[in-house]
């Protein structure tokens, strides 16, 4: 689990950068397809992506993991670079893809130098639009992304965050698993991939995000002769329905580890509500509490968090790692009981948000990094140019916010917990 510090760190890093090149961002639009170029001359390397909309809203129960097998086997050959040769042309460019299937999106994108961008997005763009599919190579990968699952099933930490969703999320798309569950993707055929290849693969279900030191005319050249071939489509998006009210929850699974796994999860807002980034805020400075009372002072962990969960649908929480589960919970609920009674120094607020964008200035910002920001604001705010606000945003955030957006969301927890459970009292659980 990653501490909030860093994470808002990581997020406010591409804002500042929008900030400062705005003039070099620029979008487009041919058939269907939304095409964002920021064009950034500091160096050589560039970043292209290519987000197909919906995430977990595409799947159902017994389709888990479609996507992200489909992606996973068009690597391996397609009808321009089949077999062994996609493979032995990505290694003589130096190219890798990289294929993030998430909750609202799938990302399948690739960072390589300016000399080698044309050839890469050759192969990219040729796997996107006709995989080969071959038998062998489609089992080979299911193969390997089953191993992938149990492994994860076997990892305190990605079972945890998976049990957390599955009960957060009842009956809800960020129920499912993008990676795919073990049952979905054994049932998965190749008629499946094959239709949703076709039905699936339009251009108004994709955004297309390319960061680096490459023109806006090129990058259009490239696009028109490619991906903007693909059938349209009449795909709209829009963020999923509002998760049902839940009540408090519990989930203890027994395992025999050194220390003991805890997660709870509260729903949020949307991420066009304005409460969006208050809760940011006031989950950042839960998260800097935690650190400071259970891991500095009192030694009961390695790694506490309050972790925010930057989605359509924002979520938080709070994730500890402890041999103590009730002594911490018991300084947990003391935390939140005082982040929602009392009123954050106004000064120490602002220190705190100054300090994000201090560490900003001291950090090398990345391609990859402003990529994704944009694309978050293009798919969630409808605007890319919307990621310019955001520290501005975040310099809005009151002590009076903090207080206010912590009583409203932060309760009626949902939780999981991995470990002995004769260690952990319900009733200490049942106080969130």
């Amino acid at each position: 689990m990653r501490r909030l510090f860093t994470l808002l760190l990581l997020v406010v890093t591409p804002a500042l950068a929008g900030a400062q090149t705005d003039a070099a961002t620029s979008s487009f639009n041919v058939n269907g397809l939304r095409v964002i170029v920021r064009r950034n001359t500091a160096n050589e390397v560039v970043t292209a992506n290519v987000y197909l909309l919906g995430g977990t809203q595409q799947l159902t129960p017994a389709t888990q993991g479609l996507e992200a097998l489909l992606l996973a086997a068009g690597e391996r050959g397609s009808k321009q670079y089949p077999k062994e040769s996609a493979r032995q042309t990505l290694a003589a460019l130096g190219g890798d893809f990289a294929i993030d299937p998430s909750e609202d999106w799938t990302r399948f994108g690739f960072t390589t130098i300016r000399a080698a961008f044309d050839s890469t997005w050759a192969v990219f763009a040729d796997q996107l639009m006709q995989p080969t599919l071959d038998s062998n190579e489609v089992e080979l990968v299911r193969a390997r992304m089953l191993s992938d699952v149990r492994e994860a099933d076997n990892s305190p930490d990605p079972l945890l965050n998976r049990l957390a969703d599955s009960l957060e999320f009842v009956n809800h798309p960020y129920g499912f698993s993008p990676t795919g569950t073990e049952s979905a993707l054994r049932s998965i055929t190749l008629d499946a991939l094959r239709n949703y290849q076709a039905a699936q693969m339009v251009t108004s279900r994709m955004l297309v995000v390319i960061v680096g030191n490459v023109e806006r005319a090129h990058v259009e050249q490239l696009v028109e002769r490619t991906l903007a071939r693909l059938p349209q489509g009449t795909y709209t998006w829009s963020p999923p329905r509002a998760p049902a009210k839940q009540e408090r929850a519990l989930v203890v699974r027994g395992a025999a580890l050194p220390t003991n796994y805890i997660m709870g999860y509260f729903a949020g807002p949307s991420a066009r509500d304005p409460d969006y980034q208050a809760l940011r805020v006031a989950s950042a400075v839960l998260s800097g509490r935690f650190f400071t009372e259970i891991r500095s002072r009192r030694n009961l962990s390695y790694e506490v968090d309050a972790p925010f969960f930057d989605r359509a649908l924002g979520s938080g929480g709070v994730y500890v790692t402890t041999t103590d589960p009730n002594q911490t919970l018991t300084l947990m609920r003391a935390e939140l009981d005082r982040l929602q009674r009392e009123l954050i120094d106004a000064q120490g607020l602002d220190r705190l948000t100054q300090q994000f964008i201090t560490d900003y200035f001291l950090k090398n910002e990345t391609n990859a990094d402003q990529a994704t920001f944009l694309a978050r604001a293009q798919i969630y705010l409808g605007d890319y140019r919307a990621a310019d606000h955001f520290v501005e945003e975040l310099r809005r955030v009151k002590p009076e916010d903090v207080r206010r957006v912590a009583r409203q969301y932060m309760q009626n927890f949902r939780w999981v917990y991995l470990g002995k459970p004769e260690a952990l009292s319900r009733a200490l659980v049942n106080q969130f």
